[in-house]
């Protein structure tokens, strides 16, 4: 037991050291490498932006025709806009956006550079003059960092419109007092952190596929079980993050006196 515990200790402080020098090459990794971190931005954002669109729409509308019943049993049906916006903005669309790019990059990320390891390419790399975490690592991260507040903005504006379209469809307000009930509850202060720890999400989820497919075996088996082990371990640090961010954010804008 104490040998489990120790192993994951030292796997941990690797896996933090690993992640110093990523955040330290990323300036340079947007100057020297523009093009690949642009490459990079467009497979995440380009390539998410259909499933974010499509799980907002979903979620907006499943959120209106549940919250809809709640509140008709309260006579409250007006405030069905302003309470599936915070629920969406505040919560529900980071924290699903987080997840969604952690399925798509935590297995993409993995299998891509566990295959660049196993066909060696990551060791010619090394020897050519190109280093691992500035050349891969870092235009990866780089790009998830930026695309994921992106692609959370989309995903809440597609659950808004959704709601909106159930609302037109089966709901008693016009498109204008949809719109004027919408931010009853939501403030600057709440919506822009919420959508800003987004960045960390993308990060974490960068850092943990990429450690997953380097330092996977040189097997194709392997390379199939490290792209399972980025999808589990970036969703649970995805949860994980959530937890440690919401409470030290809120601390954040309560001692900044940000209330608008």
């Amino acid at each position: 037991m104490i040998g489990v515990i120790e192993d994951g200790l030292e796997q941990f402080g690797r896996f933090a050291g690993f992640s110093c020098e990523v955040l330290l090459s990323m300036p340079g990794a947007l100057i020297r490498r523009p093009g690949e971190t642009l490459k990079q931005f467009e497979r995440v954002a380009w390539g998410g932006l259909p499933i974010a669109a499509a799980a907002g729409a979903s979620v907006g509308l499943v959120t209106w025709l549940q919250a809809r019943r709640l509140l008709l049993t309260y006579g409250e049906e007006a405030r069905l806009p302003s309470v599936l916006a915070a629920a969406v903005l505040v919560e529900t669309g980071p924290v699903l956006a987080g997840l969604l790019v952690a399925g798509r990059m935590g297995a993409g990320l993995a299998a891509e550079l566990g295959s660049m390891t196993m066909t060696e390419e990551v060791d010619a790399r090394e020897v050519l003059g190109a280093p691992t975490i500035p050349s891969l690592v870092a235009p990866r991260a780089l790009a998830c960092l930026i695309a994921l507040p992106l692609l959370t903005i989309m995903l809440d504006a597609s659950a808004l419109l959704g709601g909106l379209a159930a609302e037109l469809a089966g709901g008693t307000l016009s498109a204008e007092a949809y719109r004027a009930r919408a931010l009853d509850f939501l403030k600057l202060s709440n919506v822009v952190p919420a959508t800003a720890k987004t960045a960390a999400f993308g990060l974490i989820v960068a850092l943990i596929g990429c450690w997953t497919g380097l330092h996977a075996d040189r097997s194709t088996e392997a390379v199939g079980h490290a792209a399972t082990r980025g999808v589990v371990r970036s969703m649970l640090a995805v949860f994980a993050a959530n937890v440690v961010l919401v409470p030290a954010l809120q601390a954040f804008t309560a001692a900044i006196g940000w209330r608008g």
